[in-house]
């Protein structure tokens, strides 16, 4: 890769991994439809690294206030509604970890067709849509019960298939369970921490496993610049979700699946 491609694949991931849109969807195309050489795992691995350090560092209080009360409800039984919704995080990644062990083989020989990508990119891209148009919006997360927990963890795992947006396909679901705008982008972030951990471990236990070349520039670049895109993509999107809603990436889904039809 060139410094070009490794800067706009940084860009792109930093706006794309939580933002409604799928970050999985343009990661592949891109390098498809500008004739680039696919990254290759290694990039990939650096650039979700990235996006977590992100989603760390800006929720870092809410971190340490959920810690702290999960260890009390470990230790001394202290039940709470912060340490209730660590748990909701964790079993709510149980779904996603399952399912995509079981079909992983699947995915990686269909799930990069660019055919998926455009049937997933429009049919989650409608289902954003209607989540936003029909959510009551009237819980937060802290308000989550277990039937919401199971029921959107089982809607994150859609999100191995690309074109879904696995932060898209969450806050689908959180929406559609009566939770507000700011409730559900903020639940889906929490649950994109263990998510990416997990991801991560496994690219790299492929890397260690199949002794890939690393180009460390390139992968120290784009975890960078992944990283300060992505931080700026969460401050922002929080502070205007509830002014601009879904419709503008329901749009852009829309007009993205309409384009990809026209390259198939």
């Amino acid at each position: 890769m060139d410094s070009l491609q490794v800067m706009v694949l940084g860009l792109i991931q930093g706006l794309t991994e939580f933002l409604p849109i799928s970050s999985s969807a343009h990661l592949i195309l891109l390098p498809e439809l500008s004739n680039w050489a696919d990254q290759g795992i290694a990039f990939d691995v650096a650039l979700h690294l990235g996006s977590l350090l992100a989603v760390v560092v800006y929720f870092w209080r809410d971190i340490k206030m959920l810690a702290q009360a999960w260890w009390q409800h470990i230790r001394f039984g202290k039940n709470s509604a912060e340490s209730r919704l660590v748990w909701a995080v964790g079993f709510g990644t149980i779904p996603v970890g399952l399912i995509g062990i079981m079909v992983a083989d699947l995915m990686d020989g269909y799930s990069r067709h660019m055919g998926v990508i455009a049937v997933a990119t429009l049919v989650f891209g409608i289902l954003l849509g209607v989540a936003d148009f029909y959510g009551k919006r009237q819980r937060d997360e802290y308000q989550m019960r277990a039937k919401d927990v199971l029921i959107i963890g089982i809607a994150q795992a859609f999100a191995l298939i690309p074109g879904t947006s696995r932060s898209g396909v969450t806050m689908s679901a959180a929406l559609l369970l009566g939770f507000k705008r700011t409730a559900a982008a903020r639940f889906s972030f929490l649950l994109s921490i263990p998510v990416i951990i997990l991801a991560a471990g496994l690219e790299t236990h492929y890397l260690v496993t199949h002794k890939v070349a690393v180009n460390w520039g390139a992968l120290a670049f784009g975890f960078a610049l992944s990283a300060i895109v992505a931080y700026g993509c969460i401050f922002y999107f929080l502070k205007l979700l509830n002014q601009i809603g879904m419709m503008p990436f329901v749009i852009y889904r829309l007009i993205l699946a309409a384009v990809l039809f026209a390259l198939i």
